[in-house]
């Protein structure tokens, strides 16, 4: 911990013990000097206020000796019939410190504004008609010290778990992307690998669309997310792939309402989806359109992916199984949103497949700074 917040947090101790104890001496002396002037006692006002409150500052004195002695021999633990001896102890010579030192302050106080002679009476027995309350203030502080320990301590121990289980959500979900590139990378080599011999030209077309892909991937690999608008730089890289092999029999239509463009998507969340409608809708049916959409919908940001192909003809649970991919963004999703997301796979009215991804809307940053008035 830095000097100066050590330095601060001494400082708020020493005002909030002295503020702590000022109040105690406020409310000690009322109940005093109201019980004199019920009595119909008169003239009692400076007495009690110094009676009461050198008491007060004579408990404030001593209590970081308290507050030390119980933190280094606690009675809490497997130790504490050990340490009960040495507190009875230290709560004795506490209570007949603190009584000896109220009678000096006040035999120097009262005759110092013109009191007179201070008399406590017979000190052997002032020191066993103080000890009562003395012993019960020890045992209350000693008690609210380790309770205020404690308290802290779980404190820190629940902020440490919560920094660790975020640090393993966040190796997860780097882990999740990183199996996702492979994948990626794989099939993208062996589609250029079916066009190499039969279009060389596509083929070298592909390497250089596959070279931009991952170069802006790798750019922003630590990203988990990114905007809509930068997703669809990517997807359509991806496009540029598929089109340079299957040429005119695929089409991809993609629409795009302008207010969801800086809002945040996980990084490479289409691609799989897009690879999916190929796989499954494309070369089975050889009905070429492939829609994709974006749009916001009650404070949600709805993508869908739809294939014209034969659709779902198994379980989505058992969709979801058939490949890295799906099952890798399904994974993604429940990280990153837990249940504030929705992945469904529905077969659509005038056929095909359409899955839908359902988050929430939140717009990146440097979307929302360039949203903001200029002044």
């Amino acid at each position: 911990m830095p000097e100066s917040s050590r330095s601060r947090g001494r400082w708020w101790f020493i005002g909030a013990t002295f503020a702590g104890f000022t109040g105690l001496g406020v409310l000690n002396f009322l109940y005093r000097y109201l019980d004199d002037l019920a009595r119909g006692h008169q003239g009692t006002l400076p007495s009690r206020l110094i009676e009461e409150f050198s008491g007060i500052y004579v408990a404030a004195l001593l209590f970081p000796l308290v507050l030390r002695f119980a933190r280094r021999v606690p009675l809490t633990g497997p130790r504490w019939q050990r340490h009960l001896p040495l507190h009875l102890l230290v709560m004795v010579t506490l209570s007949l410190t603190a009584t000896s030192l109220m009678a000096l302050s006040r035999s120097i106080i009262f005759p110092l504004l013109g009191l007179g002679r201070y008399d406590y009476g017979i000190m052997r027995i002032r020191f066993f008609m103080e000890m009562p309350k003395q012993v019960l203030g020890y045992g209350i502080a000693v008690l609210l010290i380790d309770l205020f320990d404690h308290f802290v301590r779980t404190r820190e121990q629940q902020v440490t778990t919560a920094q660790l289980e975020s640090r393993l959500a966040q190796a997860q979900l780097q882990n999740l992307r990183l199996q996702l590139q492979p994948h990626f990378l794989f099939n993208a080599l062996n589609t250029i690998s079916s066009v190499m011999y039969e279009d060389p030209r596509a083929a070298d077309l592909m390497i250089a669309r596959l070279s931009e892909l991952l170069r802006l991937t790798l750019r922003d690999a630590p990203a988990q997310e990114t905007t809509v608008e930068e997703e669809l730089r990517l997807l359509a890289l991806y496009i540029s792939l598929l089109e340079a092999r299957f040429e005119e029999r695929l089409r991809i239509r993609v629409s795009i309402s302008p207010q969801t463009a800086g809002a945040l998507v996980p990084q490479l969340v289409l691609q799989p989806l897009v690879e999916n409608a190929v796989r499954h809708g494309f070369e089975r049916s050889g009905n070429g359109l492939i829609e994709v959409s974006c749009e916001r919908r009650n404070g949600a940001l709805v993508l869908a992916v739809r294939d014209h192909g034969p659709g779902l003809t198994i379980p989505a649970k058992d969709a979801l199984q058939r490949g890295i991919g799906l099952s890798n963004t399904a994974a993604r999703l429940s990280r990153l949103y837990g249940a504030h997301h929705r992945l469904e796979f529905c077969n659509a009215e005038e056929g095909g497949l359409r899955v839908t991804i359902e988050i929430p809307f939140r717009l990146a940053e440097s979307a929302v700074l360039s949203a903001e008035p200029q002044g």
